[in-house]
């Protein structure tokens, strides 16, 4: 028996056969579900850049981003991810913060990050996920080196920034990635950029391009 579906309307009267009608009833769920995914990823976005922006107050007032911060950020991430989306939101926010927390991770050990920067990049990884990963690391290490570069200029340190970088070249060549005793973050005498801000720039971004361009 041929069964069909028959809509109403004002105009004419159209009919749709069992193949389609099936097809939509299947498709709809899925369909609503996706919507509700785009709207949760968009609200941990927000999320994701309030916490960066805590963040980066922290490091331009306090020279500092405290672990309370930092490891709550990312726990907090993690379950919203798992209640909210269940396992692949679990798998979104685990991947965000291995790649993002991983990068940055090498830049700590090479001297060239503290270790506040390394533990927010990773949490910010976790709030915005795998689909937003990489454009968080791009905006991010393009807010640095705009924040790196206006520093050296206004702080008038361009010949001892490139005396700095030819030592760091050559101590490369011949350390590896043992960081240099001198030039690192962790010296006094080095002029620290409070990368909490770039961190605070790129999650903006990411947020702002997901609620106002998607």
């Amino acid at each position: 028996m041929l069964l069909c579906a028959t809509f109403r309307t004002r105009a004419r009267t159209e009919e749709i056969q069992p193949s389609e009608f099936w097809g939509l009833v299947i498709r709809f769920p899925w369909a609503a579900a996706g919507k509700k995914e785009s709207r949760v990823e968009k609200y941990l976005l927000v999320g994701g850049a309030l916490v960066a922006l805590v963040g980066a107050v922290s490091d331009v007032s306090n020279a500092r981003i405290p672990n309370w911060l930092t490891y709550s950020a990312l726990v907090t991430a993690l379950g919203l991810r798992t209640g909210l989306l269940g396992l692949s939101g679990l798998k979104s926010g685990a991947l965000g913060m291995l790649a993002a927390g991983g990068l940055f991770c090498l830049l700590f050990f090479l001297g060239a990050m503290g270790g506040g920067d390394m533990k927010l990049m990773a949490a910010m990884g976790a709030w915005v996920g795998s689909t937003q990963v990489v454009t968080l690391i791009l905006a991010v290490s393009l807010a640095g080196g705009v924040l790196a570069i206006g520093r050296i200029i206004f702080g008038n340190v361009v010949g001892r920034t490139l005396r700095n970088t030819v030592k760091l070249i050559c101590y490369r060549l011949t350390a590896g990635l043992e960081p240099h005793p001198e030039l690192n973050v962790q010296s006094s005498d080095s002029k620290r950029v409070p990368f909490g801000v770039a961190i605070a720039a790129g999650a903006l971004f990411c947020a702002s391009n997901a609620v106002w361009w998607r």
